[in-house]
């Protein structure tokens, strides 16, 4: 509509200007009317003078207008005349486009004010800064978890907290890291992740701190409940037995030195009696000293000797191994290995956790009366580097309840377990930054689950 009007004006000024010309021409190879051709000839200056006016204008208008996008600046208004001209249809669609510059920068502006409150009020630490260390963000929870009131740049934790910034600088997308700090003189242990962005090509790293120390108190806490629950029905299997037949044996010497008899005098059913008495004290004493070595190896475990290993041939070694108690069982075993899988490990660990798992599976398979019997071993890559070895059978499965203590050591749900092995496996899982779960369906099976990172 604004073009349409403005193309009429300028056509019929340039037709006018065209016409005041041949008027002109005419007239100037005219011997008479020397005025006339004087006042044509300014009519036709002024025309072009105008002209050029109205295109210069135009063009200033169309330029202030453009400045004012480039520069962000959207207070301008144009003058609207409502004369239905050119310029008035101009100028409205100018102010109509100001107007909608406007509502989109307020709606970012509500959005942006939005956000930041949100940042500033979530319970995470949250942090942002260049690839100078230059800070745009440090919402209140950092600010309460670090003590600081306000810094430039991330540079300015070290001077406090050398750990943590440390791990800030050397966390990558997707990192995390569990760093201890000290604040009024108590520690905190904080959880530390990092994602690394890129805006308007600038890199930028997003940390988000969060105080955790309350929550591993209550684990620890739990931690602890459940081992003494375990080594107090341990002890207590053990000691009470122990206690009682020592007291009896007690009672009976005492009564046999009162009355003054010897040796000769006791009867050999007595005798017989003392002696299982005596030998069941020294077999439960020496169950109670293993169960010690065994809680006393628990925090013996080496660091593992890493070395690159080919994962199919250390499962076949284990099948190997265990090849008799899998005959013996009827148990049919399916393993699917990707060839030329490799991880970096300890084999003699990791050997250890496979051979504790399978042997679990092959115990309650040997437990269950179901004719198909099986054991499947799968040795994949996990998507985005390193791998995983599962270990399921179709036995009775494990009830929740017990799913849940299986790693916590010497809980066990078999009638002679040490309840060592599971926990065992977990920390040397952990000493190779990998895991191992379970997760298991009553009557369906039971599957273990071992990651290994690249």
């Amino acid at each position: 509509m604004v073009y349409k009007s403005f193309r009429f004006q300028l056509i019929g000024r340039l037709t006018l200007l065209l016409l005041t010309m041949f008027l002109f021409t005419h007239l100037y190879y005219s011997e008479t009317y020397f005025f006339t051709k004087f006042l044509v000839f300014c009519l036709g200056l002024f025309q072009i003078w105008y002209l050029y006016n109205f295109l210069e204008k135009s063009n200033r208008e169309i330029v202030h207008f453009l400045e004012s996008i480039h520069y962000d600046d959207f207070t301008n208004t144009y003058p609207e005349r409502k004369s239905g001209s050119s310029r008035d249809s101009l100028y409205h669609e100018f102010n109509e486009i100001l107007k909608k510059f406007r509502e989109i920068r307020a709606d970012k502006e509500a959005q942006h004010q939005y956000l930041r409150t949100i940042v500033q009020h979530i319970g995470i630490g949250i942090i942002t800064f260049d690839s100078d260390g230059e800070v745009q963000i440090l919402n209140n929870a950092a600010k309460k978890l670090l003590g600081l009131k306000l810094i430039k740049n991330i540079n300015q934790i070290g001077r406090d907290q050398p750990g943590l910034l440390e791990s800030i600088k050397e966390l990558r997308t997707g990192g995390r890291d569990l760093i201890k700090i000290t604040k009024n003189e108590d520690e905190i242990q904080l959880a530390v992740y990092a994602i690394e962005l890129s805006l308007r090509g600038k890199a930028f790293k997003l940390i988000s701190i969060q105080n955790i120390q309350s929550e591993l108190e209550e684990k620890e806490m739990e931690a602890w409940q459940n081992l003494i629950r375990v080594l107090t029905h341990e002890i207590m299997n053990s000691v009470t037995p122990i206690s009682s037949l020592a007291a009896t044996v007690e009672t009976e010497l005492a009564e046999f030195l009162k009355n003054g008899m010897n040796i000769n005098q006791i009867k050999d059913d007595t005798i017989e009696d003392f002696y299982l008495s005596v030998k069941t004290i020294h077999n439960r004493s020496e169950s109670l000293i293993k169960f010690v070595s065994d809680f006393r190896n628990m925090t013996r475990i080496k660091l593992p000797n890493l070395e690159t290993n080919d994962v199919e041939e250390m499962i076949k070694h284990v099948l190997v191994l265990l090849k008799p108690d899998i005959e013996q069982s009827k148990i049919t075993v399916n393993c699917s290995v990707k060839p030329g899988l490799t991880v970096n490990i300890d084999r003699e660990q990791i050997e250890q956790v496979i051979i504790n798992v399978v042997k679990n599976a092959i115990q309650a398979l040997a437990a269950d009366d179901k004719e198909n019997k099986s054991l499947t071993i799968t040795a994949m890559p996990l998507d985005g580097g390193g791998a995983f070895i599962s270990v399921a059978d179709n036995g009775t499965g494990i009830e929740e309840e017990a799913l849940k203590k299986i790693f916590i050591p010497f809980f066990t749900t078999k009638k002679n377990g040490s309840g060592i092995g599971l926990s065992l496996s977990k920390q040397i899982m952990r000493k190779h930054g990998g895991n191992i779960t379970a997760k298991s369906q009553i009557g369906e099976g039971t599957e273990f689950l071992l990651k290994f990172a690249s």
